[in-house]
């Protein structure tokens, strides 16, 4: 990255970056979290230290990553009386997350890049527990396979858990963003649904149905067979619509694989 991009970068980042300042919904929303003095947490984007200093209060430490050089100088002063803070000047997508123990990640991100923060996190060999983001609600409804499954949606699904907890109102923010905002949470199984092999053969298998379709001329299973499996498993057949749930997929990709085995 040259330097005049990697400044028009900086630059971009900072000046999509939301601010809350209202203390009583920060505290709000940090409360929606189950975050204790036993947690160690990750914020991406410093900012104003508003968010930050409320995380400091609940977790035992705080690791916060902040690109732009103002802000992190400034709100270093601002919060060096907090001994459980390491503030960090850097670019989160640059940042190496923790390779080994426990940790959770709050953050009011930066909405345009918001994609590739998701999938840092949540395609790393150590994941996080949990994982608090506010950002843009359509972003957070595509990831929820809202209104209906895309490929990474379902691919998330395999290790994780979504639910928006709470929706904000725009003038929430300084400055007003011109999008609508909530709070998502990603909550890691305990057991993913799919091993690592079988999350490979699965990302294929819905590949070829999303282009081809789950069944007919050339879908990898048969209309009777996608009718049986379902009824096996006690879940309806397939919209007409072709919002076909998580549930199904993967009722329809064991199905699939038991088939190929035999």
């Amino acid at each position: 990255m040259s330097k005049n991009t990697k400044h028009d970068y900086v630059t971009k980042v900072s000046y999509s970056q939301n601010f809350i300042t209202d203390r009583k919904l920060i505290n709000r929303i940090v409360h929606l979290s189950n975050i204790d003095k036993n947690d160690t947490v990750l914020e991406i984007g410093t900012g104003k230290g508003h968010l930050t200093e409320a995380l400091c209060r609940e977790g035992r430490f705080v690791y916060s990553v902040e690109i732009d050089r103002r802000l992190y100088e400034s709100t270093r002063e601002k919060l060096s009386r907090y001994s459980n803070l390491n503030l960090i000047h850097g670019d989160f997508l640059n940042y190496s997350l923790p390779k080994k123990g426990d940790y959770k990640v709050y953050a009011n991100i930066p909405y345009f890049i918001t994609t590739q923060i998701v999938e840092k996190l949540t395609q790393v060999s150590n994941l996080p527990a949990d994982i608090w983001l506010v950002m843009e609600k359509g972003a957070a409804k595509r990831f929820m396979g809202l209104p209906r499954e895309t490929e990474k949606s379902l691919m998330l699904k395999v290790c994780w858990d979504m639910e928006i907890l709470y929706r904000f109102r725009r003038e929430d923010f300084h400055p007003m963003p011109s999008v609508d905002s909530v709070l998502i949470h990603f909550s890691r199984k305990a057991v993913p649904d799919l091993n690592k092999k079988e999350r490979y053969a699965f990302k294929r298998f819905v590949e070829h149905c999303m282009k081809y379709g789950i069944c007919g001329k050339c879908g990898l299973l048969t209309k009777r067979q996608v009718s049986a499996a379902l009824k096996r498993a006690g879940l309806p057949d397939l919209p007409e619509n072709g919002a076909t749930l998580y549930i199904q997929w993967l009722c329809l990709f064991r199905w699939y694989q038991g088939y190929n085995i035999r």
